[in-house]
């Protein structure tokens, strides 16, 4: 645990002290995010965030090549060098963007291209886990667009869900959390050989932990500096990137080939910990296209019907409309875990009473406003 814990505080203090400089460069350099009708905050304010979590993770990336405990995870594969070349490619297109708005097009080809990076270097969806047990191989012509289909959904899904001040960030620390919680307990059951390759998707959460949250510092409401699309599209990229890799590490898909088809479901479902946390920026995002869709509209376009943005119609103020989300994200991250590691019928009797509190917090400003008006006289 001590050479993750490392890794983690590395990319926090990092990310931390950097980004006071990042945002005094981003003013002088003119990367400013400037209010208009569409957007939340309403004064101007420094973007280029994502230069601060980008030394974060690559510097705790370069701290992780002195650990012994992590030699083979630089060694025995390329999966973490394909991801982090990856990261400088989708950082790089990102930083372009936030100081000259890219086409829709550039963009998506340019993620096309990071992800394709990660493919060549191993990170792949190559082995699917049955209910039967049994490991089905997929080809490498079938493989890559499933990959990369994958990873630029992950990168576009953090980059649409960074709506609000602090949303971003703290979605994906609950989820890289959750996942490292996850994935460090599966690498422990591996061999000795085993146990260093699979270290290499906690090793990124743990990354992202310690970057999103020294970052959070300064992006929770009222945030001083935004992470903009070199921010969101490396956190994407990098979460993505770790999914796949613990989801199609044959080490960690072989553990559960001899077990039940339930028990094949529930130790196979927790391995997609970032993807139940980003459930509802997902389902949020794909309702945009529809929405934008049905209005003739260009599917980049922003508006303000966001899931976030039905949160302060409702009543709540912007950072309670925050931490409704980070709950909820919670809440998923949560259930995941305790599904694999704590007593299932507890589980199942505890988690619709956690829902229904949550519902009632959730709506909880709308309730009270339909109180005052029955009782006004």
């Amino acid at each position: 645990m001590r050479p993750f814990l490392t890794v983690g505080l590395v990319a926090f203090l990092v990310t931390f002290f950097v980004t006071p400089l990042v945002c005094r460069i981003s003013t002088k350099v003119g990367a400013i995010d400037r209010p208009n009708d569409r957007k939340v905050h309403a004064r101007p304010t420094p973007t280029l965030g994502g230069i601060a979590m980008f030394l974060g993770i690559m510097t705790a990336g370069a701290i992780a090549t002195r650990l012994p405990a992590f030699d083979g995870v630089f060694t025995q594969t390329s999966q973490m060098l394909g991801i982090l070349g990856g990261g400088v490619v989708i950082f790089a297109l990102g930083t372009v963007d936030d100081l000259r708005d890219l086409p829709a097009p550039v963009k998506l080809a340019g993620q096309v291209f990071a992800s394709g990076i990660l493919f060549l270097a191993g990170v792949k969806m190559q082995f699917v886990l049955l209910p039967t047990g049994e490991i089905f191989s997929v080809s490498d012509d079938v493989s890559v667009l499933i990959t990369v289909a994958w990873l630029v959904a992950m990168i576009n899904a953090v980059n649409l869900v960074d709506g609000l001040d602090g949303l971003a960030a703290g979605l994906v620390a609950i989820a890289a959390s959750a996942f490292f919680v996850y994935t460090y307990q599966l690498s422990l059951s591996q061999g000795a050989s085993l146990r260093a390759i699979a270290a290499a998707p906690p090793l990124l959460a743990m990354a992202l932990v310690g970057a999103t949250l020294g970052f959070l510092r300064y992006n929770f409401h009222p945030a001083r500096i935004f992470m903009g699309d070199s921010g969101s599209m490396l956190l994407g990229l990098v979460l993505g990137g770790a999914t796949v890799a613990g989801i199609t590490n044959t080490s960690v898909i072989s553990t559960f080939t001899a077990a039940s088809a339930p028990q094949v479901f529930l130790a196979y479902s927790p391995l997609l910990i970032p993807l139940l946390v980003l459930a509802l920026p997902i389902a949020d995002s794909l309702l945009a296209v529809a929405r934008r869709a049905r209005r003739r509209t260009s599917v980049f376009n922003a508006d303000k019907e966001h899931l976030h943005h039905r949160l302060m119609d409702l009543g709540h103020g912007h950072r309670q409309a925050v931490l409704v989300m980070y709950i909820w994200s919670a809440l998923a991250a949560g259930a995941g875990l305790a599904f694999t590691f704590l007593d299932r019928h507890d589980v199942i009797f505890a988690l619709p009473v956690l829902v229904a509190a949550i519902v009632l917090y959730t709506l909880f400003p709308l309730l009270t406003r339909v109180l005052q008006d029955r009782l006004a006289p």
